[in-house]
């Protein structure tokens, strides 16, 4: 059973794949957004994993993130949660994203618990019709 006040680390160095420039969500040679939002993602899933039922995962549903600072190639980026909210299966985490040099970014991001086999088979229907 979940229960509010599971935390969860994911770290990461930043290289050339995830800059704003590879990615496409800018021209610069910094930490994308997108790459600081999946870090947010992996902290938190990983987070809760453990804690679920035999064939049971979680998705993404929501996720609002401010990303305050820019991280150069080369520097680690760190994202800490803390799972604040679980209303049924909707889980609600908040986040905190650091550099070496500090703060730079913060989210509140919800996941749903789901049954991983039958998520799978209603997406792979899509392809069918």
């Amino acid at each position: 059973m979940l229960e509010a006040g599971i935390t969860g680390r994911a770290e990461a160095e930043v290289t050339q794949e995830v800059t704003a420039k590879a990615m496409g969500s800018g021209e610069l040679d910094v930490l994308a957004t997108p790459a600081l939002a999946a870090l947010v993602e992996k902290a938190a899933w990983t987070s809760v994993a453990a804690g679920l039922e035999e064939g049971q995962g979680t998705v993404g549903t929501r996720l609002e993130l401010d990303h305050l600072a820019p991280t150069p190639v080369g520097m680690r980026v760190s994202c800490e949660t803390r799972l604040v909210e679980v209303d049924g299966r909707r889980l609600v985490f908040e986040a905190t994203a650091s550099d070496e040099r500090g703060e730079v970014g913060r989210a509140r991001h919800e996941r749903f618990v789901i049954a991983s086999e039958r998520f799978q088979a209603k997406a792979d229907a899509k392809l069918e019709g």
